[in-house]
């Protein structure tokens, strides 16, 4: 049976858009974690659980499945991702208590590990021809607007309509069954399929990418980690430094994460991905100096500071890093390239969320977050060192080869 093909840009904003699903998808909750606290009387380490289980099913889906769709298509791979995303948040709809919840980001990270390496790959093989560059700051801003999403739209739902626990997610449903849609539309094509059959490999990283694969990875991994500090904890940190109950302002400051994020990858477009990176990890540095002061003082000034510049941050982090790897993977294995980067960085995410929960639960929320800047500042740094190394080393071979 045949069916109508979107073209190239309705294809290339149509995986955009299951890339911001990504980052909608595993913020939709941050906003009610709260409101599970609450309801069922939960610590901050069972909500930071909540939060942590999801990039450890994206992990493991990275790992089984990170290449699936060098084989079968990006098309059949994000489909297969958005059913399993879009089954998630259903059972959070319903959930009657934690344990649904827990099932419910299960799936929803199943849904993303499926669908984040292909949908960062497509957007490269959607792009416009000898456009190619800028697919990772497209890439960064589709998963700003993700975000901004789930923040405001979550944030006003779960403030002023009926049902705060669940209307956020129902909606959420319908937005990824029109999305299903929508990618049903994609042409299935893979740039060029590797030989053989599939079958499940752990992502492997081409030969002669090392130093650049590394690099890539801690800058998005530094990034992810801002992102986990925000969306794990940041309506709590809202709550207590803030003082504020309103879900709509809370969410707003998730927002301004968001936004910021999205406005960074502008002026960063065409800049070297050394650069970008470089500006991102100076940025990292400052803003997490700045929460931390924000958390020590409950100033509502410091603390929008520092959400602000998190989010410019996240997002040259992110785009530093995807360019890097977008500019020197060979094509055949771009998919599985980017899946060990993303592997790398959500398990990250995973146990960052997890140790900072721990610590609010025994400690303090305040000594969370000052953990949580002190690894954010210590990536950032490594990152610089990787880059400064990986340049030299470039640098050299490319010497050798002009001297031959």
């Amino acid at each position: 049976m045949s069916h109508k093909v979107f073209g190239r840009q309705a294809s290339f904003l149509t995986t955009a858009a299951v890339v911001a699903h990504t980052i909608w998808t595993s913020a939709a909750p941050a906003l009610t974690y709260p409101l599970y606290a609450q309801e069922w009387h939960l610590t901050t380490f069972m909500t930071t659980a909540i939060f942590a289980v999801y990039p450890v099913f994206v992990v493991f889906m990275l790992v089984v499945f990170g290449n699936v769709s060098d084989y079968i298509g990006r098309r059949e791979a994000m489909l297969l991702g958005l059913a399993a995303s879009l089954a998630g948040t259903l059972i959070f709809a319903l959930a009657p208590d934690v344990d649904w919840i827990f099932i419910g980001r299960a799936f929803m990270g199943v849904g993303v590990g499926l669908s984040a390496g292909p949908s960062a790959a497509a957007m490269v093989e959607f792009s416009a021809p000898g456009r190619t560059a800028q697919a990772g700051s497209a890439t960064a801003a589709a998963q700003a607007f993700g975000m901004i999403g789930a923040a405001l739209v979550g944030g006003a739902l779960i403030e002023y309509a009926p049902l705060p626990t669940r209307l956020n997610f129902a909606v959420l449903a319908i937005v990824l069954a029109v999305l299903m849609v929508a990618t049903w539309m994609l042409p299935n094509h893979t740039a060029s399929r590797p030989t053989g059959r599939w079958r499940p490999r752990v992502p492997a990283i081409p030969n002669g990418l090392f130093a650049t694969f590394v690099t890539a990875t801690a800058a998005v991994t530094a990034s992810y980690v801002l992102g986990a500090m925000t969306l794990s904890l940041g309506a709590q940190v809202a709550r207590d430094v803030i003082a504020s109950q309103n879900a709509l302002v809370n969410g707003g400051t998730i927002a301004l994460f968001a936004i910021s994020s999205a406005i960074a990858t502008i002026p960063a477009r065409g800049v070297k991905p050394s650069g970008v990176m470089l500006v991102g990890s100076a940025t990292a540095i400052l803003s997490s100096g700045l929460l931390a002061l924000a958390a020590i003082l409950h100033s509502l000034v410091f603390y929008t500071v520092a959400q602000i510049g998190s989010g410019m941050a996240y997002s040259l982090l992110l785009l530093g890093g995807l360019s890097l790897i977008n500019a020197t993977a060979p094509v055949t294995h771009r998919g599985a390239t980017l899946s060990a980067l993303f592997l790398v960085a959500y398990l990250a995410q995973a146990v960052v969320a997890l140790l900072l929960g721990k610590i609010a639960t025994w400690a303090s929320l305040s000594s969370a977050v000052d953990l949580g800047v002190a690894t954010v500042a210590t990536l950032a740094l490594i990152t610089l060192l990787l880059d400064a190394v990986r340049n030299t080393v470039t640098g050299r071979r490319a010497r050798k080869a002009g001297t031959h």
